[in-house]
Order: structure tokens, then C-alpha cells, then sequence
């Protein structure tokens, strides 16, 4: 299946940022005025100087965001050491799975891999080699489904049943999972925390899956608004020109100064907010 959807999804969220700024400056604003109102009553007095400051004004609109119903998966983390995630999601073939290793060998990373049912039983010594290699297997759903028109009780019958795949082929219980399409909505999200997993998107798409070509998928990696630490960067295994695209693109990176980490050696697990982007945020 084309993961178009994916793509959309997450431009969606991102390209609204701007329209939830203006959104998240009204709410200061309501904020502002019912703090002002509460000092008239409780005899306190709030210094507004204090509260011009944009980064303060950032926070608190991000503070009340999560007031709102809206679950996120998280999309980033905010951190200031220079680490980053590479992940692949493997829903289709498996032909470059063993140049991928190579050249993730040579540059000493390891990645995580989003695999689908399908994917872990037509190729379990792909499974096998990777967790052998030490990257992470990711869980990325029995059937590829678009996971937000499904009932709860289908969404953990599809996160289940690979991970007692990979479980049976590796010993491994798998900790990310990330949908197909990139859909969800906050019944996925509850329902992904309770299967004891973490729910996963991306902040930073090579696009390959677009198969633009090799030097494409490089630029828009490395060049990408939003790669910084604590980026999650979204690959595709069995895309047209990403194993060629691979080396390149790690070179640059690292010549960048970045750690490239599995998911789970990034994320926080505990102690931490989202913000409205899903950036997870240490409390």
C-alpha cells in the first residue's frame, strides 16, 4: 500500500502549526486575563513584564493545549543532546534489507524497524538478523490497516498479533509502535499505551516512498526544517532509492555531529508532557 496518507498526515499537523501559534496566543491571552482577574480577588499581584517574553508565552499555550481532548503519539522529543532516531517501516519487500545492514554497520547505527504482520512472516530471518545486529523492531501492525476506523478491541487484536511474532522469533517484546498511514485518533492512542507501547509519528520524512531519487531523499533529510536533536526520521524499507540514498545521508549527518539512536534509546518514558506538536517535553 502507498503510505501517502502517512505524508499527509503529518504535513497536515505540522503545516497548522502556524494557525495553532495564533490559536495558543488567544488562549494566553484568556489565560493572562483570568490571572489578572484572580489577583484582582485574591489580593496577588502578577508582573505582566514577566510574562511578555515569547518563549514564556510559547509554554504556556502549550501548558493549556493539554488541557484540550486531543491525544498525540510523539513526533519528537525535546532534548539538547545531539541525538536523533532513524526508522524504517516495513510493510513492503525486503530485496535491500541486506545492503541497508551493511551500510548501517559501516557507520556503526542502529536504527528501529516498524514491521507489519505480513512483513515478519515472509521474511522472519530479516527479524532475526536486525534484533542480532541490536536495532530495535518496531511494531507496525498486523495488517496495515488504517488504524482510526477500527474498534479497540481490533486495534490491539493488530498490535498483538505481531508482536507474539516477533516475540516467538526473538525473544524480544517490542516497546513502538508506530500506525500505518500515520492515522489515529485518541482511542488508538489509549488503546497503544495499553498494550505497553509507545505511540510513534515522525517530525523529519525523507519521502522516499515519493522515489524522487537517491539525491532527494538526501537533501530532504539533512536539509529539513525540522531536523534537530531530538528528530525522528521516517525511511522506508523496500523504497526504490533509499538503500542508495543511505550511506550518503548518515555521512552527513554524523558530519553534522548527530547520534543516531534506535526510537527507544531517544524517547522518554517517564516524567515527561507533550506540547501541541508532539514533542515530548520532560516535566
Amino acid at each position: 500500500m502507498s503510505e501517502y496518507r502517512a505524508y499527509m498526515q503529518n504535513t497536515k499537523l505540522h503545516n497548522g502549526t502556524k494557525r495553532k501559534k495564533r490559536r495558543h496566543r488567544f488562549l494566553f491571552g484568556v489565560l493572562l486575563s483570568a490571572l489578572l482577574i484572580t489577583g484582582a480577588l485574591y489580593g496577588r499581584e502578577y508582573d505582566i513584564s514577566q510574562l511578555k517574553n515569547i518563549e514564556v508565552m510559547e509554554t504556556l499555550s502549550s501548558a493549556v493545549s493539554q488541557f484540550g481532548d486531543r491525544k498525540l503519539p510523539v513526533y519528537s522529543v525535546q532534548t539538547t543532546e545531539k541525538k536523533i532516531a532513524l526508522s524504517f517501516d516495513c510493510a513492503w519487500g525486503a530485496e535491500d534489507f541486506d545492503s541497508m545492514m551493511e551500510t548501517l554497520d559501516k557507520h556503526n547505527v542502529k536504527a528501529t524497524f516498524f514491521m507489519t504482520g505480513g512483513f515478519v512472516s515472509d521474511n522472519p530471518e530479516c527479524v532475526k538478523a536486525l534484533v542480532e545486529k541490536g536495532h530495535e523492531p518496531g511494531n507496525h501492525s498486523e495488517h496495515h490497516y488504517d488504524m482510526a476506523t477500527i474498534t479497540a478491541g481490533e486495534m490491539k487484536t493488530e498490535i498483538m498479533d505481531v508482536h507474539k511474532k516477533v516475540k516467538e522469533l526473538t525473544g524480544k517484546d517490542m516497546k513502538v509502535f508506530r500506525p500505518p498511514y500515520g492515522s489515529y485518533n485518541n482511542e488508538l492512542i489509549d488503546t497503544v499505551y495499553g498494550c505497553d507501547y509507545y505511540p510513534i509519528q515522525w517530525d523529519v520524512d525523507s519521502l522516499d516512498w515519493k522515489n524522487y531519487g537517491m539525491q532527494n531523499i538526501i537533501d530532504t533529510v539533512c536539509n529539513h526544517k525540522s531536523l534537530d536533536c531530538g528528530s525522528i526520521i521516517l525511511c522506508h524499507l523496500g523504497a526504490k532509492y533509499t538503500s542508495q540514498a543511505l550511506d550518503e545521508m548518515l555521512t552527513k549527518l554524523q558530519d553534522m555531529g548527530y547520534e543516531i539512536v534506535p526510537v527507544s534509546k531517544l524517547i522518554m518514558t517517564e516524567g515527561y508532557h507533550m506540547d501541541a506538536n508532539g514533542m515530548q517535553i520532560k516535566d
